[in-house]
């Protein structure tokens, strides 16, 4: 089972902000913050995600195929997650929809230092 997820970032302030608003829609606290990073979860109360500027002191760059998925309540929190990660310097990788004919509910995009996220819904069958 997954801890947590750490993104590395080159502009800690522009992907605070981005981040920001992502987990205040999903409800995630904001957990942690250093001169170098930012986290949110609750510490022992499931998985978090965090993003900081690398240790090495080398710029950050995107793992290959590499992608984070957050899970939503539902159809309309999926839009609300993808508008916001658009209009705070996100690009888009994808609207949200159905995805493969099944009831996964999935809309993509990248965040501003070009790590490939996906916000999903799947209802229980």
């Amino acid at each position: 089972m997954i801890g947590y997820v750490t993104l590395g970032t080159n502009d800690l302030e522009r992907s605070g902000k981005f981040y920001r608003a992502i987990m205040d829609e999903l409800g995630v606290e904001l957990s942690r913050t250093t001169e170098k990073s930012m986290s949110w979860g609750k510490f022992g109360g499931g998985r978090g995600l965090s993003i900081t500027k690398p240790f090495d002191g080398d710029p950050a760059c995107l793992g290959n195929g590499m992608m984070i998925a957050l899970e939503a309540r539902d159809h309309d929190q999926v839009h609300k997650v993808h508008e916001l990660a658009l209009a705070n310097g996100g690009s888009d990788e994808g609207e949200p929809g159905t995805r493969g004919g099944s009831v996964f509910y999935g809309g993509y995009f990248r965040d501003p230092d070009g790590n490939k996220l996906c916000v999903y819904n799947m209802p229980e069958q």
